[in-house]
């Protein structure tokens, strides 16, 4: 989301084989990290998870707003608003290793599933980079309409969905030929966007109008609106029941919890001022909140709704992005291409139903 300057607030996988049970010997997870843009201290804090303790804070270049991992966890890119750049992360060290020239006044990022290509939205320039992550080169811009903010790429990445706060309105962008193949009215400013699961909805966060629009990714049409109080981001658990909303109101912060089945808000957490872009972890635990008046990071339980610790982390807090869990394949093609073997054995384990899936081996 923002800071003074900033016009529009940026939101900008059965797991029991990832459980580390012993007689199934599963590896065990890597870690698992939120980094965090502080727009006014331009730099990135690293919230182990684990902990909710900062491990890392990384230099980047000017009011640093939109954050996203490659999907392999490897490298993160983050959206330098003031200095039109994108700066790539290394994980492995928390080093700068490439910063590229954008549009002006980047703010949402977002990858396609294969990781080879990011696409930034810059407002002022009223236009989306298309970077190959290979090169770390631009290679494609496409214009868009006025405020282009927050983007939200489809899980099979042949469409990205992109929010203009200036006109009202979302851009459906065929990734195949990067041309524009739908303009979706909302109305109001739309801000965040995230996409269910199974690529079927599109959630969008209407900041000025106090509403989301769940938007038919099949037809390109609005089909539900649920009212909100100022909502700015949006985030999807991962097993696609309920949509997570922030709410950036400097009276009362607070993140609305919508149920995607029927579309009406089951709970209301309390949170910091100024929520701004929310993300949600790999197992679906937990919801981390930047709130831009409270410098502060939020966690949010799915369990219980309820605010579980506080991070202090940067001056005004705006993008969080979560490493993303590399969990079970869903055929057994993925299987055998990534070093999955299925366990075929029915059981039942505690808390986790019926959960017949994937073993990685490791290999």
């Amino acid at each position: 989301m923002q800071s003074t300057k900033h016009r529009s607030s940026l939101s900008v996988p059965c797991l029991v084989c990832l459980l580390g049970i012993a007689l199934l010997a599963v590896p065990a997870q890597a870690q698992t990290f939120a980094y965090v843009t502080n727009s006014s201290s331009s730099s990135v804090s690293v919230i182990d998870t684990a902990t909710n303790a900062v491990t890392a804070t990384i230099e980047v270049e000017g009011r640093p707003i939109g954050v996203a991992f490659t999907p392999d966890g490897s490298r993160v890119y983050v959206a330098n608003s003031e200095s039109n750049s994108v700066s790539v992360i290394d994980t492995a060290t928390n080093t700068v290793t490439a910063t590229i020239a954008v549009g002006s006044f980047p703010q949402g990022l977002a990858f396609t599933p294969n990781g080879s290509s990011a696409y930034v939205g810059s407002s002022f320039s009223n236009s989306v980079s298309v970077i190959d992550t290979a090169t770390n080169t631009v290679v494609d811009t496409i214009n868009i309409g006025r405020d282009s903010t927050a983007v939200a790429i489809t899980p099979d990445g042949s469409r990205a969905y992109l929010t203009s706060t200036g006109t009202g309105a979302v851009s459906v962008i065929d990734t195949a030929t990067n041309t524009v193949i739908a303009t979706i009215g909302i109305g109001g400013a739309p801000v965040g966007v995230a996409i269910t699961p199974d690529g079927s909805r599109a959630y969008v966060a209407n900041n000025s109008i106090a509403s989301v629009s769940v938007i038919d990714t099949a037809t390109n049409t609005v089909i539900a609106t649920v009212a909100q109080a100022q909502p700015v981001g949006v985030a999807i658990t991962p097993d696609g029941s309920r949509a997570y909303v922030s709410n950036n109101s400097t009276a009362a912060g607070s993140v609305s919890v919508i149920d995607t089945a029927t579309n009406t808000v089951t709970a209301t957490v309390g949170v910091g001022l100024n929520a701004q872009s929310l993300a949600i972890t790999a197992d679906g635990t937990h919801v981390y909140v930047a709130c831009f008046s409270a410098n502060s990071v939020f966690v949010i339980d799915t369990a219980t709704n309820t605010v579980t610790a506080t991070v202090a982390v940067g001056f005004a807090p705006v993008g969080v992005a979560i490493t993303p869990g590399i969990g079970p394949p869903t055929n057994k093609s993925l299987c055998k291409r990534g070093g999955w073997k299925l366990f075929t054995i029915p059981r039942k384990f505690k808390n986790q139903g019926d959960c017949v899936s994937f073993v990685n081996t490791g290999k």
